[in-house]
């Protein structure tokens, strides 16, 4: 077989010839289009689940959020394996699958069975949710906002992280291309309720009764609306607080018809 294949090569140069250099054309043509890459990802096809618990312990952690998780996705099709970290108020399940596999098909597998998953943890523990489409070596840029000179004072650590959160990050995730935009560092704005345990004492109210009012009188609601012709009148309740004020001025319950606000027992700030 050999003595023939170099027989018809020396009795045909020209069709060896023109071989050789179509294989030389081809083999440029696949050299260009070479993905090049100065540290290769080499991430498996993976999907993460991941679940906050702010009040859990490891061990309730293990046993109420991961293992309700890897018990309803155990039977996923074309599952290479199952992989966990349960920490205090985290909750990560590593699910991988064989390469073939489209990560979008597999996301939406997950997705079917986590609904079976938050009926087995309790309520108000944590809700699983997927992990953003991307791997430790999706990190392709970093930045850092701070106020031009001689503005330095105008502008404080919490005014640029809300500028971040809220201008930023929001145009960022607008970019073809960008699954997820993380943001770190200066002092993320919130409200605080001081409680003060004396106040709560004297006036016989509970941590739970402050708790379910702040909850209860912060949302916006609707009432149908009063067709008169030819205009329509939406009803509209406004509860939403927009100031300290507000906050404080939420009354926690009624006592002998004197009602107790939130600013009777804590300070808002």
């Amino acid at each position: 077989m050999l003595n023939r294949i170099i027989y018809y090569s020396i009795k045909n140069k020209l069709v060896v010839g023109i071989f050789t250099l179509l294989l030389v054309v081809w083999g440029v043509y696949a050299l260009t289009q070479l993905p090049v890459d100065a540290v290769p990802d080499i991430t498996n096809n993976q999907v993460q689940i991941i679940t906050t618990t702010p009040t859990l312990a490891s061990q309730e952690v293990e046993q109420f959020v991961t293992y309700p998780i890897e018990q309803s996705i155990a039977n996923l099709p074309d599952l290479v394996e199952i992989r966990s970290i349960s920490r205090f108020g985290l909750s990560v399940v590593t699910v991988v699958f064989e390469d073939d596999v489209d990560v979008y098909f597999a996301r939406q597998l997950i997705n079917e069975r986590l609904k079976e998953a938050e009926e087995e943890i309790p309520q108000s523990v944590g809700t699983p949710e997927l992990a953003p489409v991307s791997t430790g070596l999706g990190e392709v840029y970093q930045y850092i906002i701070h106020p031009k000179k001689g503005f330095e004072h105008k502008y404080t650590a919490m005014d640029l992280r809300t500028m971040q959160d809220w201008i930023v990050a929001r145009q960022l995730y607008g970019t073809p291309g960008v699954a997820e935009v993380n943001s770190f560092g200066g002092l993320l704005k919130q409200y605080e309720v001081a409680v003060n345990p004396n106040q709560l004492k004297a006036m016989n109210v509970t941590m739970a009764e402050i708790l379910d009012a702040l909850k209860l009188n912060n949302e916006n609601t609707g009432g149908a609306y009063i067709d008169k012709k030819p205009n329509a009148y939406f009803i509209r309740g406004i509860g939403l607080v927009s100031t300290l004020e507000d906050i404080g001025n939420i009354v926690i319950k009624t006592v002998n018809g004197l009602p107790i606000l939130i600013r009777h027992v804590a300070t808002p700030r």
